[in-house]
């Protein structure tokens, strides 16, 4: 059975300053998705769906799209809102910005009819990551889903300051909640303040934090269109800036024991690209990967 990465690419890059999904970090001008779907496909991976603005479907199917299709089975999939009920359609058509990462997810189902993982386009995962995947997926239950979760200290940027989905799990390793949160580096210690406006606490760097890389079953797609409707009639008047989002979709099922959600330990660091700042760091560490023989000079043969 095939394995797919869904690799949410739908984002607008405003903090970021552009389309932050195609800023070159490697040596041939290779992106962060680049390194992703190397990593993803020598773990066992053999398919990539992209979730992308319709807009951007020519700038990603020539550069990155003409780079791994030869490796690779490639799917594209938009994120746009003609799966919402009709009334919603109407009234979100002007909406520029996509609707959360649930929604990017649910747009994908016609294209995914095999266990996957999702991950972020902007974020370096490290092969270790999707290692773990891996072999959670092989024995994978519908309704019993993973979360690839990194030490918080590992996946702070160059300023210390982020937020993070805090990882509270059971003695079984189950996830109990994830408490989203703006995180700041306090010497030793990292300060965490819930964006649910709760009291601020301090934690450790070695609390584990989740990075939208979770591994789920095709079930998922029926649930989340179940909660869409839920979601949008909720927020029907709040549908300009409302976010349907995977980390509150999973806490929903997870409080209502609907889902188990085991928390997968990784030891990889994490990267990204929020701010401009992050790209110099981020170019540094792909430079010492290559000397240490993690990856090739060049990624893709021509």
């Amino acid at each position: 059975m095939s394995k797919t990465l869904l690799i949410l690419a739908a984002g607008m890059g405003s903090r970021f300053g552009g389309l932050k999904q195609i800023e070159p970090i490697g040596p041939n001008g290779e992106f962060i998705i680049d390194y992703s779907i190397y990593d993803a496909k020598r773990a066992g991976f053999d398919k990539v769906v992209f979730i992308i603005k319709e807009e951007n479907y020519d700038v990603f199917k020539e550069t990155i799209g003409k780079r791994v299709e030869p490796y690779i089975k490639t799917e594209y999939v938009f994120q746009k809102n003609d799966n919402l009920p009709e009334k919603y359609q109407k009234l979100l058509k002007d909406r520029e910005k996509p609707l959360g990462t649930s929604h990017a997810i649910l747009c994908a189902k016609d294209k995914i009819h095999e266990p996957f993982i999702i991950i972020n386009a902007d974020d370096f995962y490290g092969y270790d990551a999707y290692r773990v995947s891996m072999e959670y997926l092989k024995n994978i239950n519908p309704k019993r889903y993973g979360l690839v979760a990194y030490h918080l200290g590992n996946t702070l940027p160059v300023n210390g300051k982020a937020k993070r989905g805090i990882c509270i799990a059971d003695k079984n390793d189950e996830l109990v909640n994830l408490i989203e949160s703006k995180v700041e580096l306090k010497g030793d210690e990292i300060e965490a303040s819930p964006l649910s406006g709760a009291k601020t606490f301090m934690t450790a760097k070695e609390t584990l934090v989740a990075m939208n890389l979770f591994v789920f079953t095709p079930d998922l797609f029926d649930i989340l269109e179940i909660q869409l409707k839920e979601f949008l009639d909720k927020n029907k008047d709040n549908l300009d800036s409302c976010e349907f989002l995977i980390t509150d979709s999973l806490n929903k099922l997870v409080e209502d024991k609907e889902i188990v959600v085991d928390v997968l330990y990784t030891t990889a660091v994490w990267y990204g690209l929020t701010y401009k700042e992050d790209l110099e760091e981020l170019k540094t560490a792909i430079e010492k990967m290559i000397k240490d023989n993690i990856y090739p000079h060049k990624l893709w043969k021509e």
